[in-house]
C-alpha cells in the first residue's frame, strides 16, 4: 500500500509522480510500484541525467535497472548544459502511450514544468551568460524585478542567474514569461502525484549513511575518472559530492573533510527541496517517511 492506494490495483493508464528530498527512498518506491503494478521508471533528477555519474548521484544500479524499464538516466554527456526544457522534450514521447510512466526524482522544477507548463523562453546568448557569470549573487538579485524575486529561491545562484539572464536577454521578466506559460504536458489531475514528507530528524542520518555507502561503492574512483575534465562551471560538475571529492583528490582537503562538506551540502539541498515541495506541491498526496 502507498497511503490508501493498493499497488496491485493502480490503473495501468494513470501516470505516477513521485517527488521527495534526496535520500528519502523515492527510487525504491518507484521500483516497487513498477514491479508490482507495472510501468516504466522515468528520471526527474537533474544530476542523474549525466552519463559520467552513477554512484555519486545515487542513480539506480545496473541490477535495479534490470528489474524494471528505466528511462532518461545517464543519457546526457558531461559537458552538455541540460535544461528543464530539454527534459520536457525528452519526456514527452514517454507519455504518449505504452507503459505507464512512473516519474521519480527530486528536481521540483521538472515536476512543476510537467504539470503546470513551462514558458517558451528563448535561449540565453553566450555573451549574456558570460556577463552573468562574473556578477556577484547580490547584484544579480538587485537586478531582478520584485515579482520574479518573490517566486524563486534567492539562495540558489543558478535560479537567480537564470532569471537575470532572461530579463537581460529578452527585456521581459521571468515572472512575465511564466505568466504566459502554455498548457502542461501532464495535468496534475490526470496523475497519481505522491510527495514524500521526510522530517529532518529522520532524513539527516540517512543522508550521512548514504554518502558513506557511496564512498564504499566507488564514488571516489568515479569522480577521479572525470578529474581531468572537471570544470566547476559545468552543470554536471555541480552534483553534490563532486567538487568536494575533487578537492580531496587534488590534495586540498582530507577525505573526512570532503565527506563532512558533502553531507552538509546535501542536508542544505534537502532543506531547499522540502521547502519547494511544501510551497509548490500542496495538492500532491503526502507520504510521511518513517
Amino acid at each position: 500500500m502507498i497511503g490508501q492506494v493498493p499497488l496491485d490495483t493502480l490503473p495501468a493508464d494513470r501516470p505516477v509522480l513521485i517527488a521527495g528530498p534526496t535520500a528519502s527512498g523515492k527510487s525504491a518506491l518507484a521500483l516497487e510500484i513498477a514491479e508490482r503494478a507495472g510501468g516504466r521508471i522515468v528520471n526527474a533528477d537533474a544530476s542523474q541525467v549525466y552519463d559520467c555519474w552513477r554512484v555519486i548521484t545515487a542513480r539506480p544500479s545496473p541490477q535495479e535497472e534490470s528489474r524494471a524499464p528505466h528511462a532518461l538516466y545517464g543519457h546526457v554527456a558531461y559537458d552538455v548544459a541540460y535544461s528543464t526544457g530539454h527534459w520536457l522534450r525528452a519526456v514527452a514521447p514517454l507519455l504518449a502511450g505504452g507503459e505507464r510512466p512512473i516519474i521519480v526524482g527530486g528536481t521540483g522544477l521538472y515536476f512543476t514544468a510537467l504539470t503546470e507548463g513551462l514558458a517558451d523562453i528563448p535561449p540565453t546568448p553566450p555573451r549574456i551568460r558570460a556577463e552573468a557569470d562574473e556578477i556577484p549573487l547580490n547584484r544579480l538579485i538587485a537586478g531582478l524585478d520584485a515579482e520574479t524575486a518573490a517566486r524563486i529561491d534567492l539562495l540558489n545562484r543558478a535560479r537567480v542567474q537564470r532569471a537575470w539572464e532572461v530579463q537581460r536577454a529578452t527585456g521581459q521578466s521571468l515572472a512575465r514569461w511564466q505568466d504566459d506559460t502554455p498548457p502542461p504536458l501532464l495535468p496534475l489531475d490526470t496523475t497519481l502525484p505522491l510527495v514524500i514528507d521526510a522530517p529532518k530528524d529522520w532524513l539527516t542520518p540517512r543522508i550521512d549513511r548514504r554518502f558513506d555507502a557511496m564512498l564504499d561503492a566507488g564514488a571516489l574512483a568515479e569522480v577521479d575518472a572525470m578529474r581531468d575534465r572537471f570544470d566547476p562551471a559545468l552543470p554536471s560538475m555541480k552534483a553534490i559530492g563532486v567538487p568536494e571529492l575533487v578537492d580531496h583528490l587534488n590534495g586540498l582537503v582530507s577525505l573526512d573533510t570532503a565527506r563532512d562538506r558533502a553531507t552538509v551540502s546535501t542536508r542544505q539541498f534537502a532543506k531547499r527541496q522540502r521547502t519547494w515541495f511544501r510551497t509548490r506541491m500542496r495538492n500532491w498526496r503526502r507520504i510521511v517517511a518513517a
